[in-house]
Protein backbone atom coordinates (compact mmCIF):
# COMPACT_ATOMS: atom_id res chain seq x y z
CA UNK A 1 0.00 0.00 0.00
CA UNK A 2 2.65 2.40 0.75
CA UNK A 3 4.59 1.99 -2.31
CA UNK A 4 1.72 2.14 -4.61
CA UNK A 5 0.63 5.31 -2.34
CA UNK A 6 4.30 7.07 -3.35
CA UNK A 7 4.60 6.03 -6.72
CA UNK A 8 1.00 7.42 -6.91
CA UNK A 9 2.59 10.86 -5.99
CA UNK A 10 5.67 10.58 -7.95
CA UNK A 11 2.99 9.93 -10.93
CA UNK A 12 1.22 13.09 -10.06
CA UNK A 13 3.94 15.47 -9.42
CA UNK A 14 5.86 13.92 -12.58
CA UNK A 15 2.87 14.91 -14.63
CA UNK A 16 3.47 18.57 -13.22
CA UNK A 17 0.58 18.89 -11.35
CA UNK A 18 2.15 21.16 -8.88
CA UNK A 19 3.65 23.23 -10.92
CA UNK A 20 1.16 26.30 -11.71
CA UNK A 21 0.96 29.06 -9.28
CA UNK A 22 -2.48 29.89 -9.54
CA UNK A 23 -3.47 26.32 -8.34
CA UNK A 24 -1.14 26.36 -5.65
CA UNK A 25 -2.89 29.16 -4.50
CA UNK A 26 -6.33 27.60 -4.74
CA UNK A 27 -5.19 24.78 -2.77
CA UNK A 28 -3.94 26.78 0.00
CA UNK A 29 -7.42 28.79 0.21
CA UNK A 30 -9.29 25.70 0.30
CA UNK A 31 -7.07 24.49 2.72
CA UNK A 32 -7.91 27.76 5.08
CA UNK A 33 -11.57 27.09 4.14
CA UNK A 34 -11.25 23.67 4.92
CA UNK A 35 -9.17 24.62 8.27
CA UNK A 36 -12.42 27.33 9.14
CA UNK A 37 -14.78 24.41 8.30
CA UNK A 38 -13.35 21.86 10.95
CA UNK A 39 -11.95 24.99 13.72
CA UNK A 40 -14.33 23.73 16.35
CA UNK A 41 -13.47 20.01 15.99
CA UNK A 42 -9.60 21.36 15.90
CA UNK A 43 -10.03 23.21 19.11
CA UNK A 44 -11.93 19.95 20.58
CA UNK A 45 -9.28 17.60 19.37
CA UNK A 46 -6.66 19.84 20.86
CA UNK A 47 -9.31 20.31 24.22
CA UNK A 48 -8.62 16.07 24.16
CA UNK A 49 -5.42 15.75 23.68
CA UNK A 50 -3.33 18.25 25.89
CA UNK A 51 -6.30 19.98 27.32
CA UNK A 52 -5.64 23.41 25.92
CA UNK A 53 -7.90 25.97 26.20
CA UNK A 54 -9.27 27.38 23.14
CA UNK A 55 -7.37 31.15 23.43
CA UNK A 56 -4.29 29.31 23.51
CA UNK A 57 -5.49 26.57 20.86
CA UNK A 58 -6.09 29.30 18.61
CA UNK A 59 -3.83 31.59 19.18
CA UNK A 60 -0.70 28.92 18.63
CA UNK A 61 -1.64 27.17 16.91
CA UNK A 62 -4.90 27.70 14.44
CA UNK A 63 -4.74 31.15 14.25
CA UNK A 64 -0.81 31.13 13.61
CA UNK A 65 -1.74 28.79 10.21
CA UNK A 66 -4.38 31.11 9.12
CA UNK A 67 -1.52 34.08 9.22
CA UNK A 68 0.99 32.21 7.46
CA UNK A 69 -1.53 31.03 4.64
CA UNK A 70 -2.52 34.35 4.17
CA UNK A 71 1.20 35.60 3.69
CA UNK A 72 2.21 32.93 1.41
CA UNK A 73 -1.06 33.53 -0.64
CA UNK A 74 0.17 37.15 -0.68
CA UNK A 75 3.50 36.85 -2.06
CA UNK A 76 3.58 33.74 -3.64
CA UNK A 77 3.67 35.25 -7.43
CA UNK A 78 6.77 37.75 -5.76
CA UNK A 79 9.24 34.61 -4.45
CA UNK A 80 8.44 32.48 -7.80
CA UNK A 81 10.14 34.73 -9.84
CA UNK A 82 13.32 33.83 -11.01
CA UNK A 83 15.91 35.72 -9.51
CA UNK A 84 18.40 37.73 -11.45
CA UNK A 85 22.11 37.97 -10.35
CA UNK A 86 25.46 39.28 -11.73
CA UNK A 87 27.64 37.58 -14.00
CA UNK A 88 31.39 37.73 -14.37
CA UNK A 89 31.62 40.45 -16.90
CA UNK A 90 33.99 38.04 -19.10
CA UNK A 91 30.65 35.32 -19.48
CA UNK A 92 30.36 37.93 -22.07
CA UNK A 93 26.33 38.76 -23.12
CA UNK A 94 25.62 35.49 -20.79
CA UNK A 95 22.91 36.34 -17.64
CA UNK A 96 22.28 34.18 -14.57
CA UNK A 97 19.25 33.47 -12.57
CA UNK A 98 17.98 30.97 -9.53
CA UNK A 99 15.03 29.33 -10.23
CA UNK A 100 12.94 28.31 -7.37
CA UNK A 101 11.67 24.52 -8.54
CA UNK A 102 9.55 22.30 -5.97
CA UNK A 103 11.83 19.00 -4.59
CA UNK A 104 9.12 16.62 -5.23
CA UNK A 105 7.30 14.39 -2.78
CA UNK A 106 8.25 15.37 0.28
CA UNK A 107 8.19 13.78 3.81
CA UNK A 108 6.35 15.55 6.77
CA UNK A 109 7.26 14.09 10.21
CA UNK A 110 5.21 16.08 12.80
CA UNK A 111 5.24 16.50 16.56
CA UNK A 112 1.97 16.23 19.89
CA UNK A 113 2.42 19.35 21.32
CA UNK A 114 1.62 21.47 19.04
CA UNK A 115 0.26 19.32 16.39
CA UNK A 116 -1.94 21.38 14.20
CA UNK A 117 0.29 23.95 13.69
CA UNK A 118 3.43 22.01 13.31
CA UNK A 119 1.63 19.91 10.93
CA UNK A 120 -0.29 22.61 8.66
CA UNK A 121 2.45 25.13 8.49
CA UNK A 122 5.00 23.05 6.78
CA UNK A 123 2.49 21.39 4.76
CA UNK A 124 1.13 24.73 3.47
CA UNK A 125 4.60 26.03 2.62
CA UNK A 126 5.58 22.17 0.86
CA UNK A 127 2.42 23.04 -1.14
CA UNK A 128 3.87 26.91 -1.72
CA UNK A 129 6.61 25.43 -3.25
CA UNK A 130 4.95 22.95 -5.42
CA UNK A 131 5.71 19.84 -3.89
CA UNK A 132 3.33 16.30 -3.19
CA UNK A 133 3.20 16.05 0.63
CA UNK A 134 3.54 12.58 2.60
CA UNK A 135 1.90 14.16 6.45
CA UNK A 136 2.34 11.90 9.00
CA UNK A 137 0.98 12.89 12.35
CA UNK A 138 1.97 12.10 16.09
CA UNK A 139 0.58 9.54 17.46
CA UNK A 140 0.21 10.54 21.28
CA UNK A 141 -1.74 13.12 19.84
CA UNK A 142 -4.87 10.94 18.31
CA UNK A 143 -7.71 13.49 18.72
CA UNK A 144 -5.74 16.30 16.59
CA UNK A 145 -4.20 13.45 14.14
CA UNK A 146 -7.99 12.37 13.21
CA UNK A 147 -9.00 16.02 12.31
CA UNK A 148 -5.73 16.57 10.14
CA UNK A 149 -6.81 13.60 8.29
CA UNK A 150 -9.99 14.55 7.88
CA UNK A 151 -8.98 18.10 6.84
CA UNK A 152 -6.26 16.57 4.36
CA UNK A 153 -8.61 13.92 2.90
CA UNK A 154 -11.51 17.05 2.05
CA UNK A 155 -8.64 19.35 0.58
CA UNK A 156 -6.60 17.44 -1.47
CA UNK A 157 -6.30 14.35 -3.72
CA UNK A 158 -5.13 11.41 -2.18
CA UNK A 159 -1.91 11.72 -5.18
CA UNK A 160 -1.36 15.45 -4.12
CA UNK A 161 -1.68 14.92 -0.34
CA UNK A 162 -1.79 11.93 1.65
CA UNK A 163 -1.76 11.00 5.41
CA UNK A 164 -0.04 8.33 7.47
CA UNK A 165 -1.37 6.97 10.60
CA UNK A 166 0.50 4.79 13.34
CA UNK A 167 3.29 4.94 15.78
CA UNK A 168 7.39 3.99 15.51
CA UNK A 169 7.01 1.11 13.09
CA UNK A 170 4.85 3.05 10.55
CA UNK A 171 7.29 5.91 10.63
CA UNK A 172 10.23 3.83 10.22
CA UNK A 173 8.32 2.10 7.44
CA UNK A 174 8.45 5.75 5.90
CA UNK A 175 11.58 6.37 6.40
CA UNK A 176 12.91 3.20 4.43
CA UNK A 177 11.22 4.74 1.66
CA UNK A 178 13.13 7.25 -0.97
CA UNK A 179 12.01 10.54 -0.38
CA UNK A 180 12.72 13.52 -2.28
CA UNK A 181 12.65 16.16 1.19
CA UNK A 182 12.17 15.35 4.73
CA UNK A 183 11.04 17.51 7.27
CA UNK A 184 10.73 16.62 10.77
CA UNK A 185 9.92 18.66 14.28
CA UNK A 186 10.62 16.40 17.31
CA UNK A 187 13.14 15.41 19.68
CA UNK A 188 17.25 15.63 18.98
CA UNK A 189 17.54 12.06 19.53
CA UNK A 190 14.21 11.01 17.41
CA UNK A 191 16.05 13.42 14.77
CA UNK A 192 19.28 11.61 14.45
CA UNK A 193 17.10 8.42 13.57
CA UNK A 194 15.24 10.61 10.75
CA UNK A 195 19.20 12.07 9.65
CA UNK A 196 20.34 8.56 9.68
CA UNK A 197 17.78 7.20 8.00
CA UNK A 198 17.85 9.89 4.93
CA UNK A 199 21.53 9.50 4.51
CA UNK A 200 20.47 6.16 3.14
CA UNK A 201 19.17 7.68 0.01
CA UNK A 202 21.03 10.89 0.22
CA UNK A 203 18.37 13.20 0.90
CA UNK A 204 17.79 16.53 2.22
CA UNK A 205 16.14 17.35 5.77
CA UNK A 206 14.96 19.88 7.69
CA UNK A 207 15.14 19.43 10.75
CA UNK A 208 13.31 21.01 14.18
CA UNK A 209 14.70 20.12 17.34
CA UNK A 210 14.91 21.16 20.54
CA UNK A 211 17.17 21.45 23.57
CA UNK A 212 17.64 23.11 26.81
CA UNK A 213 17.05 26.86 26.15
CA UNK A 214 18.70 29.10 28.54
CA UNK A 215 17.13 32.51 30.22
CA UNK A 216 19.67 34.94 31.87
CA UNK A 217 17.45 37.16 34.09
CA UNK A 218 20.40 40.25 34.96
CA UNK A 219 20.74 42.64 38.33
CA UNK A 220 19.43 45.22 35.98
CA UNK A 221 15.60 43.66 34.66
CA UNK A 222 12.31 44.68 35.21
CA UNK A 223 11.95 41.55 37.27
CA UNK A 224 8.17 42.05 37.79
CA UNK A 225 7.45 41.94 33.93
CA UNK A 226 10.33 39.49 33.11
CA UNK A 227 8.64 37.02 35.76
CA UNK A 228 5.54 37.35 34.57
CA UNK A 229 6.25 37.00 30.69
CA UNK A 230 8.62 33.83 31.71
CA UNK A 231 5.76 32.68 34.17
CA UNK A 232 3.72 32.65 30.92
CA UNK A 233 6.14 31.10 28.72
CA UNK A 234 7.42 28.39 30.88
CA UNK A 235 3.79 27.28 31.86
CA UNK A 236 1.92 27.87 28.10
CA UNK A 237 1.02 24.28 26.52
CA UNK A 238 2.35 22.72 30.29
CA UNK A 239 5.97 23.74 29.74
CA UNK A 240 5.67 21.57 26.76
CA UNK A 241 6.92 23.89 23.98
CA UNK A 242 10.27 23.62 22.28
CA UNK A 243 10.98 27.43 22.43
CA UNK A 244 10.06 27.50 25.87
CA UNK A 245 13.25 28.66 28.21
CA UNK A 246 14.78 25.40 29.88
CA UNK A 247 16.44 27.03 32.51
CA UNK A 248 17.27 29.89 34.42
CA UNK A 249 20.34 31.77 35.23
CA UNK A 250 19.49 34.30 37.72
CA UNK A 251 21.07 37.67 38.93
CA UNK A 252 22.20 36.38 42.98
CA UNK A 253 20.95 39.93 43.58
CA UNK A 254 17.15 39.52 42.51
CA UNK A 255 16.87 35.85 42.79
CA UNK A 256 14.27 35.90 45.76
CA UNK A 257 12.61 38.90 43.61
CA UNK A 258 12.49 36.62 41.12
CA UNK A 259 11.20 34.17 42.46
CA UNK A 260 8.48 36.02 44.72
CA UNK A 261 7.22 37.60 41.25
CA UNK A 262 6.95 33.54 39.45
CA UNK A 263 4.80 32.54 42.14
CA UNK A 264 2.43 36.07 42.51
CA UNK A 265 1.68 35.71 38.27
CA UNK A 266 1.04 32.09 38.34
CA UNK A 267 -1.32 31.92 40.88
CA UNK A 268 -2.79 35.39 39.25
CA UNK A 269 -2.64 33.31 35.45
CA UNK A 270 -4.23 29.58 37.56
CA UNK A 271 -5.51 30.61 40.54
CA UNK A 272 -4.60 28.91 43.97
CA UNK A 273 -5.51 25.33 42.58
CA UNK A 274 -4.19 25.48 38.71
CA UNK A 275 -5.91 21.96 38.41
CA UNK A 276 -8.85 23.63 38.43
CA UNK A 277 -8.22 26.41 36.44
CA UNK A 278 -10.06 26.23 32.51
CA UNK A 279 -6.19 27.46 31.20
CA UNK A 280 -3.91 25.12 32.11
CA UNK A 281 -3.01 22.20 30.01
CA UNK A 282 -1.91 19.04 30.86
CA UNK A 283 0.90 16.24 30.24
CA UNK A 284 0.42 14.63 26.74
CA UNK A 285 1.28 11.06 28.13
CA UNK A 286 1.96 8.94 31.19
CA UNK A 287 5.57 8.34 29.89
CA UNK A 288 6.40 11.86 29.99
CA UNK A 289 4.34 12.44 33.05
CA UNK A 290 6.26 10.33 34.76
CA UNK A 291 9.85 11.59 32.93
CA UNK A 292 9.40 15.10 34.17
CA UNK A 293 8.07 13.52 37.76
CA UNK A 294 11.55 11.67 38.44
CA UNK A 295 13.12 15.45 37.38
CA UNK A 296 10.84 16.84 40.14
CA UNK A 297 11.86 14.12 42.85
CA UNK A 298 15.30 14.11 42.52
CA UNK A 299 15.36 18.62 43.26
CA UNK A 300 13.68 20.47 46.55
CA UNK A 301 10.58 21.74 45.82
CA UNK A 302 9.92 26.05 46.33
CA UNK A 303 6.69 25.71 44.88
CA UNK A 304 4.05 23.71 43.47
CA UNK A 305 4.99 19.95 42.83
CA UNK A 306 1.58 18.98 42.92
CA UNK A 307 0.02 15.65 40.46
CA UNK A 308 -2.81 13.63 39.80
CA UNK A 309 -1.56 10.91 38.41
CA UNK A 310 -4.89 9.95 36.73
CA UNK A 311 -4.95 13.20 34.53
CA UNK A 312 -1.57 13.65 34.42
CA UNK A 313 -1.30 16.67 36.23
CA UNK A 314 1.49 18.50 37.35
CA UNK A 315 0.78 22.04 38.66
CA UNK A 316 3.79 24.87 37.96
CA UNK A 317 6.62 24.08 39.99
CA UNK A 318 9.64 26.24 41.06
CA UNK A 319 13.24 24.07 42.27
CA UNK A 320 14.70 25.27 44.47
CA UNK A 321 18.31 26.37 43.45
CA UNK A 322 20.15 23.92 41.34
CA UNK A 323 24.10 23.67 42.18
CA UNK A 324 25.49 21.18 40.10
CA UNK A 325 25.21 22.03 36.55
CA UNK A 326 25.84 17.70 35.54
CA UNK A 327 22.45 17.07 37.64
CA UNK A 328 19.70 15.68 35.45
CA UNK A 329 17.71 18.79 35.35
CA UNK A 330 20.28 20.91 34.06
CA UNK A 331 21.16 18.45 30.95
CA UNK A 332 17.91 16.61 30.32
CA UNK A 333 15.29 19.12 28.24
CA UNK A 334 12.53 19.30 30.95
CA UNK A 335 9.28 19.78 28.78
CA UNK A 336 7.11 19.68 31.49
CA UNK A 337 5.88 23.17 33.54
CA UNK A 338 9.05 23.08 36.08
CA UNK A 339 11.27 26.28 36.41
CA UNK A 340 14.92 25.34 37.46
CA UNK A 341 17.37 27.58 37.78
CA UNK A 342 21.07 28.34 39.30
CA UNK A 343 22.88 31.72 39.91
CA UNK A 344 25.32 33.94 38.92
CA UNK A 345 27.20 37.54 40.15
CA UNK A 346 28.49 37.98 36.61
CA UNK A 347 27.64 37.88 32.67
CA UNK A 348 30.56 36.33 31.57
CA UNK A 349 30.28 33.17 33.77
CA UNK A 350 26.59 32.97 32.82
CA UNK A 351 27.74 32.62 29.51
CA UNK A 352 30.27 30.40 29.86
CA UNK A 353 27.38 28.09 31.57
CA UNK A 354 25.71 28.32 28.18
CA UNK A 355 28.48 27.74 26.38
CA UNK A 356 29.15 24.65 27.60
CA UNK A 357 25.97 22.91 26.53
CA UNK A 358 24.61 21.69 22.63
CA UNK A 359 23.79 24.95 21.53
CA UNK A 360 20.04 25.44 21.94
CA UNK A 361 16.67 26.66 19.91
CA UNK A 362 16.33 29.37 21.51
CA UNK A 363 18.26 31.42 24.48
CA UNK A 364 16.69 34.40 26.01
CA UNK A 365 17.87 37.19 27.91
CA UNK A 366 16.65 40.15 30.42
CA UNK A 367 18.20 43.17 30.47
CA UNK A 368 17.89 47.20 29.56
CA UNK A 369 21.76 47.10 29.17
CA UNK A 370 22.79 47.59 25.50
CA UNK A 371 26.74 46.08 26.04
CA UNK A 372 25.29 43.08 27.97
CA UNK A 373 22.60 42.70 25.12
CA UNK A 374 25.69 42.54 22.69
CA UNK A 375 27.93 40.74 24.51
CA UNK A 376 24.82 37.83 25.00
CA UNK A 377 24.56 38.56 21.22
CA UNK A 378 27.92 37.99 20.18
CA UNK A 379 29.37 35.41 22.80
CA UNK A 380 26.49 32.48 22.85
CA UNK A 381 24.78 30.39 19.52
CA UNK A 382 21.45 29.65 19.10
CA UNK A 383 18.71 29.18 16.52
CA UNK A 384 17.21 32.19 17.79
CA UNK A 385 17.66 35.03 20.62
CA UNK A 386 14.61 36.84 22.03
CA UNK A 387 15.46 39.96 24.56
CA UNK A 388 13.49 41.02 27.26
CA UNK A 389 10.41 38.42 26.40
CA UNK A 390 9.90 34.92 25.38
CA UNK A 391 9.28 32.86 22.63
CA UNK A 392 8.20 36.09 20.22
CA UNK A 393 10.95 35.25 17.76
CA UNK A 394 9.76 32.14 16.58
CA UNK A 395 6.26 33.83 15.78
CA UNK A 396 6.72 36.33 13.04
CA UNK A 397 6.87 35.63 8.79
CA UNK A 398 9.96 37.84 8.95
CA UNK A 399 12.05 35.93 11.51
CA UNK A 400 13.31 32.56 9.69
CA UNK A 401 12.93 29.82 12.83
CA UNK A 402 15.29 27.03 12.99
CA UNK A 403 17.80 25.53 15.40
CA UNK A 404 22.01 25.16 15.27
CA UNK A 405 23.86 22.03 15.73
CA UNK A 406 21.70 19.38 18.10
CA UNK A 407 18.98 21.73 18.13
CA UNK A 408 18.22 21.43 14.17
CA UNK A 409 19.15 22.54 10.67
CA UNK A 410 17.25 24.22 8.12
CA UNK A 411 15.00 27.30 8.51
CA UNK A 412 11.10 28.08 7.71
CA UNK A 413 8.11 30.66 8.68
CA UNK A 414 7.03 32.88 6.16
CA UNK A 415 9.34 33.51 3.00
CA UNK A 416 11.65 30.85 4.76
CA UNK A 417 8.94 28.07 4.30
CA UNK A 418 8.48 29.10 0.45
CA UNK A 419 12.71 28.72 0.28
CA UNK A 420 12.88 25.48 2.77
CA UNK A 421 11.08 23.82 0.38
CA UNK A 422 12.58 24.64 -2.66
CA UNK A 423 15.63 23.64 -4.73
CA UNK A 424 17.29 26.82 -5.63
CA UNK A 425 18.38 26.26 -9.56
CA UNK A 426 21.26 28.29 -10.43
CA UNK A 427 20.78 29.04 -14.08
CA UNK A 428 23.23 30.50 -16.28
CA UNK A 429 21.84 31.36 -20.03
CA UNK A 430 24.74 32.49 -22.37
CA UNK A 431 23.92 33.93 -25.84
CA UNK A 432 23.74 31.12 -28.84
CA UNK A 433 26.61 32.67 -31.13
CA UNK A 434 28.93 34.23 -28.27
CA UNK A 435 32.14 32.71 -27.45
CA UNK A 436 35.39 33.00 -25.34
CA UNK A 437 38.39 31.91 -28.02
CA UNK A 438 40.87 32.22 -25.12
CA UNK A 439 39.76 28.81 -23.05
CA UNK A 440 40.78 26.58 -25.64
CA UNK A 441 44.29 25.09 -26.65
CA UNK A 442 46.33 25.58 -27.29
CA UNK A 443 47.05 28.23 -24.72
CA UNK A 444 49.02 31.74 -25.68
CA UNK A 445 51.76 33.50 -23.46
CA UNK A 446 49.42 36.49 -23.87
CA UNK A 447 46.19 34.74 -23.16
CA UNK A 448 47.86 33.57 -20.21
CA UNK A 449 48.63 37.16 -19.33
CA UNK A 450 45.17 38.41 -19.48
CA UNK A 451 44.26 35.60 -17.45
CA UNK A 452 46.33 36.68 -14.96
CA UNK A 453 44.77 40.27 -15.25
CA UNK A 454 41.72 39.27 -15.04
CA UNK A 455 41.40 36.60 -11.48
CA UNK A 456 44.23 38.28 -9.73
Amino acid sequence: MLNAQLAEHKNFFAAGNTLDIKRRIEKLLTLKKTIKKYQNEALAALKTDLNKPAFEAYASEIGYVYDEIGFLVKNLHKWNQPGKVPTPFFYRGAKSFIHNEPFGTVLILSPWNYPILLSLLPLAGAIAAGNCVVLKPSEYSPASSQILEKIVKETFESAYVSVFQGAAAETQALLNESFDFIFFTGSSATGKLVAQAAAQNLTPVALELGGKNPCIVHKDAEIDLAAKKIAWGRFMNCGQTCVAPDYFLIHNTVKSQFIEAVKKYTIQFFGDDPEKSPDYCRVINQKHFERVLKLIAANRVLFGGKVNSQTRYISPTILDEIYSLDADIMREEVFGPVIAFSTYDDIKRAVSIINTKPKPLAAYLFSADKDIQNYFITHTSSGGICINDVMLQSSTQFLPFGGVGTSGTGRYHGKATFDCFSNKKSILVSPAKADMAMRYPPYKKFTYFILRLIMR
